[in-house]
């Protein structure tokens, strides 16, 4: 593995490095996006030995698995968070950086690692950023469809969720998120709601447990959920993982848990009692649920969840905290 300034110099010198483009022409935005991020790319002297338009997204991990088989030194990859997650599985562990152009809906991932969401901002993050390790997440569920393909397919990206979110996630209409963003998983949940049932969890750490009663229930590597901040102090580099539930089994308590969640989150700390922070949890439920990866189903609990550190190098602003 090389070095961070090593692979940074690589990628910044003129006919040195090798970069590939990988958009999901299916986001929200990729398609429409993709003839202007490739002028601004040019403009800011970025070239691609590979560009793929990806139309069909069950062929991302084929696709990065080949990509990784060219020894690129820069990955680009326009896409929302699932398509992210997707490179990231890949990627991780490997001496290749990951570049991020945010062509989502929540974006997620994008925003835990600072970058402008706008697509100039973006362009020119991946013309003048640094080089930074992140964290990411590794998991086991039970029967999980990918399970018996690799340890590249247990990594995640943002975050492992139980609960109503998974509901949402399946239900909520592509037309309608295409044309609201964001409020299209709110309207979704609100109409699911009234008919979701609590869930009780069991949380292990360390060899000790903690039940609890809730609708909500996530595990959090990242900074973001619904494109809201979890905490101030929380980051995809800070060596933790973030247990936190929505409320607990009354409808209405998930409610409020969510609307504070969304208010206050910029200035919550995880230091505070509703969160857990650990490097590595397992999670059981009555009844077994199924598991939420980074916005895919797989399989159900129980799952166990580990944190692997600086697993990842990605192009982040210069003001992003890298330690």
């Amino acid at each position: 593995m090389r070095s961070k300034p090593e692979l940074q110099a690589t990628i910044r010198e003129p006919g040195a490095g090798r970069a590939v483009l990988v958009v999901n022409a299916r986001s929200r935005r990729g398609r429409r996006l993709l003839p202007e991020a490739r002028r601004l790319m040019r403009e800011a002297g970025l070239e691609f030995a590979e560009v793929h338009p990806v139309t069909d997204p069950t062929r991302l991990g084929a696709l990065f698995e080949r990509v990784l088989a060219s020894s690129p030194d820069l990955v680009v990859v326009g896409g929302g968070d699932g398509t992210i997650a997707e490179a990231v599985s890949h990627l991780a562990h490997h001496d290749v950086a990951l570049g991020v152009l945010p062509f989502g809906t929540t974006n997620n991932f994008a925003r835990s690692l600072e970058l402008p969401l706008d697509l100039p901002g973006a362009v020119r993050i991946l013309a003048e950023g640094k080089v930074a390790d992140v964290d990411v997440g590794w998991f086991q569920s039970t029967g999980d469809p990918q399970g018996e393909q690799g340890e590249d397919e247990h990594i995640f990206a943002n975050m492992v969720s139980l609960g109503l979110s998974v509901q949402v996630a399946e239900h909520v209409p592509h037309g309608l998120k295409r044309v609201l963003g964001r409020p299209a998983y709110a309207l979704t949940a609100a109409r699911l709601l009234p008919r979701h049932q609590p869930f009780t969890a069991t949380i292990t750490v360390d060899g000790e447990e903690q039940t609890v009663t809730t609708h909500q229930l996530n595990i959090a590597n990242g900074a973001h959920h619904s494109g809201q901040r979890i905490a101030r102090d929380a980051s995809p580099d800070d060596r933790l993982l973030a247990v936190y539930r929505l409320g607990d089994g009354r409808r209405l308590r998930l409610a409020g848990a969510t609307l504070r969640h969304v208010l206050t989150g910029q200035w919550r700390s995880l230091s505070e009692d509703a969160f857990l922070t650990t490097g590595e949890v397992r999670v059981s439920t009555d009844p077994p649920l199924a598991v939420d990866v980074d916005g895919e189903i797989r399989g159900r609990t129980p799952v166990t969840i580990r944190l692997h550190g600086n697993a990842l190098r990605v192009i982040v602003p210069e003001s992003f905290l890298d330690t």
